[in-house]
C-alpha cells in the first residue's frame, strides 16, 4: 500500500473504532509517576502482572519519586517481583529517578515542560527505555503528542496491508502521526458518524482515571484514543494465532 493510501486507511480506522467503542480512558493511573512505573513494568509481561506490582507499590507507599528514591534496590526488587524481570526493572526505575533528580531537580513538571523531541531523546538515552516505553511516557504521563506503536499495531497494519511486519518503529510512528495529524474531525463527530459500525462484542473500556482525564491537546487526545482502540482490536479480535474478523469494526478495511 502506498503511503497516501496508508494514511487514509489509518484515519478511517480511527473513525470506525472511535465510532464503535468511544473513549477508552487510557492510561488507567492516578498520577504521572504511576504511568511511568507502569510503562517500565509492562515490558515483556502482561498488564495483569503489572497491576499486581502496582498495587504492592501503592500499599507500600512507593508510587512516587521519593518512594523509589528512598527504598533500597533489593527491597524494590521484592515489591515488583510479580511484574517479572524484577532486578532489571528495579534498577531501571532507580535510574529514571536519578535522571529526574540530576537533570530536573526531582520535578516531573519541569521534565515534561521540555520540548517533545528533546525529552524523547533524553528518555531514549536511559537504560531500558526503548521507543515504545519512551513514547508511552511522553503521551500518557506527559500529555505530549507522541504516538505509541506496539505489537498489536504492527499485527493489525501488516494483516491489513498497510505496512510490512518488519517496518521500523520510527517509520510506523511517523506514518500514524502524519495520518492522525490530518484528521480534522473531532472525536464527537466521528462517534456520531460511525456508530452504525459497532457490531457484536465491544471491549469494556477502563474506568476514567485521573490520568485518562488529564488536560491534553486535541492531537495528543487523538493519539491517546487511537492507541487504546488498537489495543482493544489486538486483544479481542486481531489475535496472534487465530484472528476473529467477523465482528471487528475494522473488517470492512481488510484487503
Amino acid at each position: 500500500m502506498n503511503p497516501t493510501a496508508g494514511k487514509i486507511q489509518i484515519r478511517n480506522y480511527y473513525g470506525a473504532l472511535y465510532g464503535a467503542w468511544g473513549p477508552q480512558h487510557w492510561w488507567p493511573a492516578r498520577t504521572r509517576f504511576e504511568v511511568i512505573v507502569g510503562a517500565y513494568l509492562t515490558q515483556n509481561t502482561s498488564w495483569k502482572n503489572v497491576e499486581i506490582a502496582l498495587r504492592r507499590l501503592r500499599a507500600a507507599g512507593l508510587l512516587s519519586l521519593a518512594g523509589v528514591r528512598a527504598i533500597p534496590l533489593k527491597q524494590l526488587e521484592v515489591v515488583i517481583r510479580p511484574a517479572g524481570y524484577f532486578r532489571q526493572k528495579a534498577d531501571r526505575l532507580k535510574t529514571f529517578v536519578a535522571f529526574v533528580d540530576q537533570c530536573y531537580g526531582g520535578s516531573l513538571h519541569r521534565l515534561f515542560a521540555q520540548p517533545t523531541e528533546k525529552l524523547r531523546q533524553e528518555l531514549l538515552s536511559l537504560n531500558g527505555v526503548g521507543p515504545e516505553t519512551a513514547d508511552s511516557i511522553l503521551l500518557y504521563a506527559g500529555q505530549h503528542p507522541a504516538f505509541v506503536v506496539d505489537a498489536y499495531t504492527r499485527r493489525i497494519v501488516e494483516r491489513h496491508g498497510v505496512a510490512p511486519g518488519n517496518t521500523k518503529y520510527e517509520e510506523l510512528r511517523k506514518l500514524f502521526e502524519r495520518a492522525l495529524g490530518g484528521a480534522a474531525q473531532t472525536p464527537a463527530k466521528l462517534r456520531t458518524e460511525n456508530q452504525e459500525l459497532g457490531t457484536g462484542f465491544r471491549p469494556v473500556p477502563h474506568s476514567p482515571s485521573s490520568m485518562s482525564l488529564a488536560p491534553r491537546s486535541p492531537l495528543a487526545q487523538v493519539y491517546n484514543e487511537m492507541h487504546g482502540l488498537l489495543v482493544g482490536v489486538g486483544k479481542h479480535f486481531c489475535l496472534k494465532s487465530e484472528p476473529r474478523c467477523e465482528n471487528c469494526p475494522l473488517r470492512q478495511f481488510l484487503p
